[in-house]
């Protein structure tokens, strides 16, 4: 199943928070998140750290331009017993407001109070998880999760 990117993938996500505590969210038109809402995502390149990365995803994808507080944790599992795929969640703030979507990856972007988040039921996994658990709590592992069998992870896990 290997892609160009080999059978270990390395992906990272932005959490970013506005100045009204909204959370920059987006709706993929492809894969398993298609039509819900997630963090705006994308591959680490081989040019550039994991920092950078989240960065230049965010900004591709929405056209916000973040600055990084940290890592707010860490999603790694096992896809058929063949890609290792892990992502690096960051936590982010930003003072522009104004959204451009990528119009090949996204459906939608925008700004929204965690309180409708949490009412939605097109919030992804992730995002129902930050919102249970919160963004300054330690990074523990937590196992026993499952996404969706529309993925085909072997292994999950996240680490918040």
């Amino acid at each position: 199943m290997g892609t160009k990117r080999g059978n270990v993938w390395l992906a990272v996500s932005g959490l970013v928070t506005n100045r009204q505590g909204e959370w920059l969210v987006v709706k993929k038109k492809y894969g398993g998140l298609k039509g819900k809402w997630s963090l705006p995502a994308g591959f680490v390149e081989s040019f550039e750290t994991v920092d950078e990365a989240v960065i230049r995803e965010v900004k591709e994808e929405t056209g916000i331009i973040g600055s990084i507080k940290g890592i707010v944790g860490v999603r790694s599992g096992v896809i058929r017993n063949e890609i290792s795929d892990n992502m690096i969640i960051f936590s982010l703030t930003t003072e522009d407001e104004k959204i451009t979507i990528q119009e090949s990856e996204l459906l939608e972007a925008r700004f929204v109070h965690p309180s409708e988040l949490a009412k939605d039921p097109t919030s992804s996994v992730i995002i129902n998880y930050l919102l249970e658990k919160g963004t300054s709590e330690p990074h523990k592992s937590h196992d026993g999760i499952n996404p969706g069998d529309q993925f085909g992870y072997t292994a999950y896990k996240l680490f918040f």
